[in-house]
């Protein structure tokens, strides 16, 4: 096939662009606005390797250019779509990006894949890549694609609203869409931002490593290339119209994911405090990913030893984090951070 991936520099995105093209003989487009969470070093392998690079085009942009997203998807035979602003920390301070990359970014492609479409027999596949955090706060069980969504935040709202829009495309223009509903995802070159990078560059450089209220909020994990091989899966096999959950290989609380961090790095517990608690943080989330294991496909790689490669891959790659964590970053990060450290307590041995 012939692939546009919109967001195929970011984490998840690029990891799913090295398998298609390690796996098929898929070519592929890469569209990417580049933005702080883009980085170009997580393709640098498959376009240097002559195997591979010839069948991988990059085209810097933004998905809301209509007339370009246009030019893209005419000669498509499929899009998934990774970009989105994700990191729900960001999404608080600064809702409205959120708004216009991951809702009206997500209209755009529609209406390209139904213009392309229209007055043909031609089926354009969209996999429009959401979250489980959707659903919202999970007090107890596991939530199924046929359950409510009910997010408690700005990002995970436009996420929600975006699967709400490729339905309606589905259901009322026929577009062949399908969506996946992955959980925390984790793993090399994911930005340092999120929980277990942030964990294990601070924990390296003797900072504090800190967590939102007790630590005890639940997620269930996965592996960066376990998620690329889901949604690989659903382009392939899904069928049009379905929602799929992405699950894990087990709930871990943030507070146990820190313990472990120090411990891989024979670093001091005491660098794990509480800070205060963000607004809206949900508490557990929790799919049942029954759809998805009957086409075909289950996690192959396991928390523990998932988190010991990411560890080992930071470590290596100091360069590479250092430089994600300078210059706007360190505006950003005390702004989030640097108060709620100050009040901070240790949570260590509670």
């Amino acid at each position: 096939m012939r692939l546009l991936v919109t967001g195929g520099a970011g984490f998840i995105g690029s990891a799913f662009v090295r398998l298609r093209l390690r796996s098929t003989d898929d070519a592929i487009v890469i569209l990417d606005k580049l933005t702080y969470a883009g980085s170009l070093d997580r393709l640098a392998d498959v376009r240097a390797d002559p195997a591979t690079g010839p069948r991988l085009e990059l085209v810097e942009g933004d998905i809301l250019d209509v007339s370009l997203v246009e030019s893209l998807v005419e000669v498509a035979d499929a899009v998934v779509n990774f970009a989105a602003e994700s990191h729900v920390d960001r999404s608080l301070e600064a809702p409205h990006a959120f708004a216009t990359t991951n809702i009206v970014g997500v209209y755009v492609l529609l209406e390209a894949i139904r213009r392309a479409q229209a007055g043909s027999a031609r089926s354009i596949r969209m996999v429009q890549v959401s979250t489980d955090e959707v659903y919202g706060h999970v007090a107890a069980g596991i939530r199924r694609e046929s359950d409510p969504v009910a997010p408690t935040n700005p990002y995970a709202a436009t996420k929600a609203s975006a699967d709400l829009v490729t339905l309606g495309y589905h259901a009322t223009y026929a577009v062949d869409c399908v969506i996946t509903r992955g959980v925390n995802t984790f793993g090399p070159f994911q930005h340092p931002e999120k929980l277990i990078p942030l964990l294990i560059t601070n924990a390296l450089r003797d900072s504090v490593l800190p967590l939102y209220g007790d630590g005890m909020q639940q997620r269930d994990w996965l592996y960066v290339t376990d998620h690329a091989e889901a949604v690989a899966r659903i382009l392939d096999h899904g069928d049009a119209g379905q929602i799929y959950n992405i699950d894990g290989t087990g709930q871990r609380d943030n507070r146990s994911i820190a313990q472990a961090v120090v411990t891989m790095l024979g670093r001091d517990p005491a660098l794990i405090r509480s800070i205060a608690d963000r607004a809206g943080h949900d508490r557990r989330y929790a799919v049942d990913a029954t759809r998805l294991r009957a086409i075909g496909w289950q996690p192959q790689v396991s928390f523990d030893h998932g988190l010991a490669q990411t560890v080992a891959w930071y470590v290596r790659n100091e360069e590479w984090w250092r430089r994600m964590k300078s210059g706007p970053w360190q505006d950003y990060y005390a702004r989030q951070y640097d108060e709620r450290i100050a009040r901070s307590v240790p949570l260590a041995d509670e």
